[in-house]
């Protein structure tokens, strides 16, 4: 059963908040951890694992471990995979025709089946209860329409698995705000504006309608995971709890609760 969702960033500014509105964000983040500290089980998805443009992939090994900070913050963390709900999610998403793929490496299955954690799942990860873990990843190169349906099988997945499940977007907004490596876009606060407006509005279905040139501008790293939100709150539909946003660097960062009705 999926018990709640939110949107969380990866940047590392909300690990130790500078700033008021920072430490808004990570406040937020931390009642996302209480929130969803009733799931037995947090399915992730997250940009800044496997990198596949035209497929989505589900992590089947059995072992997540830390093992890529950024910008020399080195996050600790090793956690389970429920292969059982990822396996689902696999073959209930091939089974709908979609492009998705499972993903291990070394061995299939005990100590030598491991696979590395990013900072886009660690730094999340800091703001929940150990659990079990199935990681996700996204595709920028397939249709909104894929990515959105991927999402409403894993919300169908989830609600009919007989553990409790929290979903959890891994997402930072627009990069070009200025001051950083991709330089500066007045299209980043324009896109960011827009994600949490709709966020707040608890309206989804306007992802749809934001145009390439936008999102091309603006260089955000949360696009394609909340389409996926999108779609698995299609299937479960939940009520906005909390929101908060800040954007301390050259990127803004998001936080969003979804509870059930």
């Amino acid at each position: 059963m999926l018990v709640g969702a939110a949107m969380m960033p990866h940047g590392n500014p909300v690990l130790n908040p500078e700033d008021e509105e920072t430490g808004k964000l990570a406040e937020a983040l931390k009642e996302i951890g209480r929130e969803l500290s009733r799931a037995d089980v947090y399915v992730l998805i997250s940009p800044h694992n496997v990198r596949m443009s035209e497929a989505l992939g589900v992590i089947m090994a059995e072992n997540l471990i830390s093992w890529l900070g950024f910008a020399g913050v080195q996050l600790p963390g090793e956690y389970k995979t429920d292969k059982e709900l990822a396996r689902k999610i696999y073959l209930e998403a091939k089974a709908k025709d979609l492009p998705v793929v499972d993903i291990n490496f070394a061995s299939l299955s005990g100590e030598y089946s491991r696979f590395p954690l990013t900072w886009g799942e660690l730094i999340p990860l800091q703001f929940l209860e150990k659990r079990q873990i199935v990681l996700l990843t996204p595709a920028r190169h397939v249709s909104r329409e894929t990515l959105v349906k991927f999402g409403e099988v894993v919300g169908e997945v989830l609600e009919e698995y007989e553990r409790r499940v929290a979903f959890i977007a891994s997402t930072d907004h627009a990069h070009a705000h200025g001051n950083g490596p991709y330089g500066y876009a007045p299209e980043a606060e324009e896109y960011d504006e827009l994600i949490m407006k709709i966020i707040q509005e608890n309206r989804l279905e306007g992802l749809l309608e934001i145009p390439d040139e936008l999102i091309n501008k603006a260089l955000p790293d949360s696009y394609w995971q909340l389409l996926v939100l999108y779609g698995v709150l299609k299937k479960v539909p939940m009520k906005v709890k909390r929101t908060a946003y800040a954007c301390p660097s050259y990127f803004g960062m998001g936080a969003a609760l979804f509870i059930r009705e």
